[in-house]
């Protein structure tokens, strides 16, 4: 039998042990962009999900490692839904305490998945604050958005403590959304002082990383995704115009085959319309899906509803790429944990699942008066996925060789080990570099560390409101340029009778940077302080966590995924 690789990612801090409390380490502090307007009325549906506890992790993990390690005998051997439900489903006693539980508070409109390990409840305030002692719930705005979330953390009786993972809908505030990315914009517009710049177009994607006009999508078996949240959607219009002023050079599509969730009215989102352009005219001619959770109630958590939807469909995508991010501090380790289960679901099910690594660059987090420390981003900095940075030409009015984006999120996890599949690119990366390395301090040198690979983010042109757009940045735009070459990938796979990428990680490691094209210049933004003065890490020769391995050079990556 072939080595496998191992991966156990077992938590760098051990979570506060308080009696009956599912997420004792979960930061309830209002974040400072949303206001409290107010409790909310006793008689008010919410809407929460259930985590149940599942069953055989560990050999979760290991099926794994076996279907996404090509040195293994059962690489590419994926498993069906049904399969994973079998592996994972909550026991029955956990089924039946859960259940039981829910029914003594009056409790019966609830919906279960494919998986059954989740439950989707509709509870009053007054019975969900008798249900999760010490919950408060109040409502919150910002920009015309409104959340309702508790005030304080929740605990239930021991018994139920056992059978649950945690409760959402109770904390977690929705992310800014792009407020990165417009500050990224707002500098770049700021600081572009040698006149016009033409930017990014499909077509200068296609001549950086060398794809053909008959590098397009052919197998009838291939689709790829994006997932949009919030208040974030495209519009139809947008696309179509889009692929008339720039897709004039390739087959493409200029609708997307389905949407998964409702449309709002109203504009559209520029990261919405970013997304879908992109994965549609670097995975040319490939069925797209769109995931819109926008979020049906005030108490939903539109990431974790995204999640949801994956436990419970048995025909997806085999790519899905998501510019959503969160400070991983900000969130509980039992959170975490169980998103890192389901990130493992999708794994072995043979998708892959792309995140961008964030605009923010390090990160800062200010400990105390004295001190600061950088700050991940999860779900970047998780061990299951594969996490995008960001690039721009060296010169920026030719299609050049690349640097670092100064934004490019990268960093080490503080929450998860470092995977056995990275370790020793990373050690290589920390040993050569360790002169110019930001001191110990800021950084967890035995953390999941990311980005894994990257793609040009600078200077984009997008269609949004039947308007193109011009310098438009971040690693949202990164991340489903990725995404549709490992769909052309997958593509070709399928027309060979291969098996699709899946959890591409693995692979990607031991190809040791063959087939990318190496990033090795500039560093991204940090803390601004005496010690590290702005300047978080910068890129190296092979891996970096910066721009991770590099960019792709289609064909020469599309020859050796293509090779058994």
């Amino acid at each position: 039998m072939s080595a496998l690789l191992t991966f156990s990612i077992p938590l760098l801090f051990s979570p506060l042990v308080w009696s009956g409390y599912l997420e004792p380490d979960q930061d309830v502090l209002m974040p400072d962009d949303w206001t409290r307007v107010g409790r909310v009325d006793p008689k008010q549906e919410l809407q929460l999900t259930f985590a149940l506890k599942q069953q055989n992790i560990a050999l979760l993990e290991e099926t794994l490692r076996r279907v996404s390690d090509p040195d293994s005998a059962q690489y590419g051997k994926y498993l069906t839904l049904e399969d994973v439900s079998s592996l994972v489903r909550p026991s029955e006693l956990t089924q039946k305490v859960v259940h039981r539980w829910l029914g003594s508070h009056g409790i019966k409109n609830c919906l279960t998945v494919h998986t059954q390990d989740f439950l989707q409840c509709s509870i009053t305030a007054e019975v969900a604050e008798s249900l999760l002692s010490g919950s408060k719930f109040h409502h919150y705005i910002r920009d015309g958005q409104s959340v309702v979330r508790s005030s304080s953390p929740y605990s239930v009786s021991d018994d139920i403590h056992q059978h649950l993972d945690f409760v959402g809908g109770l904390h977690r505030f929705p992310p800014k959304g792009r407020q990165d990315y417009s500050k990224a914009y707002s500098i770049r517009k700021n600081r572009s002082k040698a006149g016009f710049h033409l930017g990014v177009t499909p077509a200068v994607l296609r001549k950086r990383y060398n794809l053909t006009a008959t590098d397009v999508g052919a197998a009838q078996n291939n689709s790829q995704a994006v997932a949009q949240f919030l208040e974030q959607y495209y519009h139809p219009a947008d696309l179509d115009e889009f692929m008339s002023l720039f897709g004039r050079s390739f087959q493409h599509l200029s609708q997307v085959d389905r949407i998964v969730g409702t449309q709002g009215a109203g504009k559209a989102g520029l990261e919405a319309s970013l997304d879908v352009e992109y994965i549609m005219s670097t995975g040319a001619n490939i069925p797209t899906w769109v995931f819109t959770i926008r979020g049906r109630h005030e108490s939903q958590e539109p990431f974790l509803q995204w999640i949801v939807l994956l436990s419970n469909a048995s025909d997806l995508p085999w790519v899905h790429t998501i510019s959503y991010g969160d400070d991983e501090d900000s969130l509980s380790t039992a959170y975490m944990t169980r998103i890192n289960t389901e990130f493992m679901k999708a794994g072995v099910r043979g998708m892959s699942l792309l995140f961008a690594s964030g605009d923010s660059g390090a990160g800062c987090k200010h400990l105390d008066k004295e001190n600061n420390a950088f700050r991940p981003s999860f779900p970047a900095s998780s061990p299951y996925v594969t996490t995008v940075g960001g690039t721009s030409f060296k010169n920026p009015f030719k299609v050049t060789s690349e640097v670092t984006d100064y934004i490019s999120g990268g960093g080490f996890s503080n929450a998860f080990r470092m995977p056995d599949y990275q370790v020793s690119a990373v050690n290589a990366y920390l040993k050569t570099g360790a002169a110019s390395l930001p001191p110990p301090s800021y950084f967890n040198t035995s953390g999941r560390a990311y980005p894994d690979m990257a793609a040009l983010s600078d200077n984009y042109w997008v269609v949004t409101n039947r308007i193109p757009i011009p310098w438009v940045s971040g690693t949202s735009a990164s991340t489903p340029v990725v995404g549709g070459v490992l769909s052309l990938i997958n593509d070709r796979r399928l027309l060979k009778g291969l098996p699709v990428l899946g959890f591409f990680n693995p692979r990607l490691y031991k190809l040791q940077g063959q087939a990318l094209f190496d990033v090795t210049e500039g560093c991204h933004l940090s803390c601004l302080d005496e010690q590290v003065q702005g300047r978080g890490f910068c890129a190296a020769p092979s891996w970096d966590p910066v721009t991770g391995w590099g960019t792709p050079n289609y064909p020469a990556l599309l020859a050796v995924l293509l090779s058994e």
